[in-house]
């Protein structure tokens, strides 16, 4: 089999660098044209209207769903050129928080988190316990180990699912619209949340959201996708982006059309 294509040296402390990529479902185009760059320690915002492919966008990232065209490279390794193998050990050092939280309603929050922990470790359940403890008390839940999801509110619910996203201490985190669903007061105390966790961890940070508040709360770099155009029309801190942007699309999203 033939090596996954690199890219070549950056002085960019690039993270994940998507290039060239197309998104389609069939013959339908989402989007097209798609490069920028996330650098290591960024919370990066995928941001835009309805239906304009965020989602889409992280699935591809997160080995879910093919690009009907570019490259997706995670440091200098092309995520789709990689054998399984290698697309696998990648997939390792990523956490994902879906929206629903995506917990086993069947399962105690400790045995949510330890899940991944029996599966990808050779850790004994002793260890395991002392892990999942640690991850719960980082996300503010010490102590709920043996609640299930249906006993807690949906902030809990969201905070239990980083805990998940967390066990393996992945490098870079995935949320998809993590305010979803959220009251204004819990979904500020998830964006404090997500930043204690980037100093504290380190991590580069990926969010799909279109909530202004969190963009403006936590991001320091994003993409806007354009339904209409089907690409890509800003990349940059999103508060530069308010400030300087001359594309009108872009301000008004930022702005809500104030």
């Amino acid at each position: 089999m033939a090596e996954p294509k690199t890219i070549p040296d950056s002085p960019q402390e690039a993270h994940v660098t998507v290039k060239n990529l197309t998104m389609a479902y069939g013959s339908f185009v989402v989007q097209r044209d798609l490069t920028f760059t996330i650098n290591r320690g960024d919370i990066f915002i995928i941001m835009g209207g309805s239906g304009c492919g965020k989602s889409t966008l992280l699935r591809l990232m997160v080995g879910l769903k093919e690009p009907a065209q570019g490259q997706v490279f995670y440091e200098k390794i092309s995520f789709w050129q990689a054998s399984p193998e290698v697309r696998d050990q990648i997939m390792r050092r990523v956490g994902i928080l879906y929206q629903s939280g995506a917990l086993w309603s069947s399962m105690t929050l400790a045995e949510n988190i330890a899940l991944p922990l029996r599966e990808y470790t050779a850790l004994d359940s002793s260890r395991i316990r002392e892990i999942v403890a640690l991850k719960l008390a980082l996300v503010g839940l010490a102590g709920f180990e043996d609640y299930y999801p249906s006993e807690i509110s949906g902030g809990m619910r969201k905070r239990a699912g980083l805990a998940r996203a967390m066990a393996l201490d992945p490098e870079i985190l995935f949320f998809d619209e993590p305010s979803a669903g959220l009251d204004p007061l819990s979904a500020r105390l998830l964006d404090d949340l997500i930043l204690e966790l980037r100093e504290s961890l380190g991590a580069t940070v990926v969010v799909v959201t279109h909530e202004l508040a969190s963009i403006f709360a936590i991001g320091n770099n994003s993409v806007f996708l354009d339904p209409d155009t089907k690409t890509m029309i800003a990349v940059g801190d999103p508060k530069k982006l308010l400030a300087e942007s001359k594309d009108l699309k872009v301000r008004k999203f930022l702005t809500r059309g104030e």
